[in-house]
């Protein structure tokens, strides 16, 4: 019998994810959960870009998991803008028995870090439900954790694990999200949110961990390193205005995961507003936007991966639509697996298992 999800949230993940639902051959698609009056009872296939689905969206997620019948939701919805009522989500999905695959609530990405209040609320509410999470993505996600561990088992004397992401973010469709917490267009002598060493550390250091307990080389100590350039031009970029000469253009990031004193784990963000600004710094080998994972060892290992999607242009699109994939194709493991919070360490391999593709109509 094939398993009912709902999908809350329809924004850059959550479309993929309503689209990864219909094609997956074990899940049927029960319930849209929407925040936008504007789509309220609008056609779910409608709001993810491809033919009728049958399935209509709602704005009452209580009303949805009060009258039970749900397997799993796959939660989509901002938990930065918003955390008190993403976390409340959260708990009342797992208090009613729907395991939930996200790719917010960071903390959870590795539960051993977690703190130590959030984690007994989540646990008492999975036991409650007899339920479970999983989150993960792309970055922080698959290309931070089974990527770098399946390729590892091909590169002998392992000496260095850096994963990277180099990205343009003037294709990121967020304006607030790239002026105010990552800081692009603000002034150099202010540091953005999300470049505070507590932030750093909330979102990646759980995936070194996670890389280091499956190398069977636990982290001993993190540390963060942030570099950042102004821009030398006045800059326009369609749908999020102007970036001014002088203000933040660029920035460097590395989240380095210490094994007995040595930085053997490395996760390095090179993300630029103007693909002129810091032109020393790595660059993608094509295109504007990339994950990278470099193996150091016998041999050195270079792996690139670009996403694309025909419904969701650009690098964003590609990797959105690859985070909402994974979780996704995680929802039939995450529901088989026992109650509490998981990790990929916790999951079997998760293959693909779509069906065959359903009629698109693209934006």
């Amino acid at each position: 019998m094939r398993k009912r999800v709902a999908v809350w949230g329809t924004g850059n993940v959550g479309r993929p994810a309503i689209r990864a639902v219909a094609a997956h051959r074990e899940l049927e698609l029960a319930a849209v959960v929407v925040a936008n009056p504007a789509k309220m009872g609008r056609d779910a296939g409608e709001l993810a870009g491809v033919g009728p689905l049958g399935v209509r969206a709602t704005a009452d997620g209580a009303a949805l998991l009060a009258r039970g019948g749900l397997d799993a939701v796959v939660y989509t919805a901002s938990a930065d803008t918003r955390p008190q009522a993403a976390y409340g989500d959260l708990l009342a999905c797992l208090r009613a028995g729907a395991n939930v695959v996200s790719t917010a609530f960071y903390p959870l990405l590795y539960p051993k870090s977690a703190p130590a209040e959030l984690l007994r609320s989540v646990e008492a509410a999975c036991r409650a439900g007899q339920s479970s999470v999983f989150v993960s993505g792309i970055d922080p996600g698959w290309a931070l954790d089974i990527l770098p561990l399946l390729l590892s088992g091909a590169v002998a004397d392992l000496r260095e694990v850096r994963c990277q992401e180099i990205f343009d973010y003037g294709l990121y469709d967020q304006p607030e999200v790239v002026r105010n917490v990552i800081g692009f267009g603000g002034p150099l002598d202010v540091l953005p949110p999300m470049l505070h060493d507590f932030a750093l550390r909330m979102v990646w250091e759980p995936m070194l961990r996670i890389l280091g307990d499956g190398l069977g080389r636990p982290v001993d100590r993190v540390e963060t390193h942030v570099e950042r350039r102004p821009l030398e031009r006045d800059l326009d970029v369609p749908g999020m205005g102007r970036f001014e000469a002088g203000t933040q253009g660029a920035f460097r990031f590395e989240v380095r995961g210490l094994c007995r004193g040595e930085p053997l784990l490395v996760i390095e963000h090179v993300t630029r507003i103007d693909g002129a600004c810091a032109p020393d710094w790595p660059y993608p080998s094509e295109g504007r936007g990339c994950h990278r994972v470099i193996l150091r060892g016998t041999p050195d290992l270079y792996v690139t991966v670009h996403g694309a999607d025909a419904l969701e242009p650009g690098p964003a699109g590609g990797g959105n639509a690859s985070a909402a994939a994974r979780i996704v194709n995680a929802l039939p493991a995450v529901c088989a697996a026992a109650p509490g919070v998981l990790t990929p360490l916790d999951l079997p391999l998760i293959p693909g298992a779509g069906s065959p593709p359903f009629p698109t109509t693209p934006h």
